[in-house]
């Protein structure tokens, strides 16, 4: 064991890790699709998870052919998105423990989802995290290449004063997970949305942030 730690930075993912939004992102994306006269079922999503809303709507649009208006089919998703998580979300099992420890350990913090700004800043307020909890917060907006590209990891790794390397990822898809390892961090993988063998490649899998052990803040 090294005399001082080289971990310098947690970088978490959002949907998955610090809360679990999926099922109301999705439900959003099937009543904007619904608008349009298409229905779309919960397992045509699951593909573009993770990817940012721009690949999450846009994938499906692509697959059935949908007329598809980034911004505005976007813009209505979100509205549809706000009113169904209204006081329904909360940070998933061991989030404001773990995010204490990262803060006790003196290490930097920071959000980085594919979601658009908008939905990071629903979803922290839904779950009663302050945005100025983190030291920053980067969103899919902030990067052209999104997961499984190591960008946003990249982006943000600089943003807190450091490198990937010095980085650990928290992710729950298997895009992130590859973002993450591409970026040259380590990764902590939750099996909150895939199974632990689809998640192989990150460095350790847990059920979520409650059962991760030491080790993972602890190199």
């Amino acid at each position: 064991m090294p005399l001082t730690n080289k971990l310098k930075a947690v970088l978490f993912d959002m949907d998955g890790v610090l809360l679990d939004s999926e099922k109301y992102i999705c439900q959003a994306g099937i009543e904007m699709f619904k608008e349009k006269g298409f229905n779309i079922v919960p397992n045509d999503f699951l593909p573009f998870t993770g990817m940012g809303e721009n690949r999450y709507l846009g994938g499906v649009a692509e697959k059935y052919n949908i007329p598809f208006v980034v911004e505005k089919d976007k813009a209505r998703t979100y509205e549809i998105y706000a009113g169904l998580v209204n006081g329904k979300l909360k940070p998933l099992d061991g989030v404001i423990e773990f995010i204490e420890k990262c803060l006790n350990k003196k290490l930097k913090i920071a959000v980085a989802s594919s979601a658009d700004l908008i939905k990071v800043k629903i979803n922290l307020k839904e779950i009663g995290i302050p945005e100025k909890t983190f030291n920053t917060i980067v969103s899919g907006l902030d990067i052209k290449n999104k997961k499984p590209a190591p960008d946003i990891f990249l982006e943000a790794a600089k943003r807190v004063g450091t490198s990937a390397p010095y980085c650990l990822v928290i992710e729950d898809a298997i895009s992130g997970v590859t973002a993450g390892k591409a970026a040259g961090a380590k990764v902590l993988a939750l099996t909150t949305t895939f199974d632990s063998h689809d998640l192989k490649e990150a460095d350790w899998i847990t059920d979520n942030l409650s059962t991760a052990n030491d080790e993972v803040l602890d190199w």
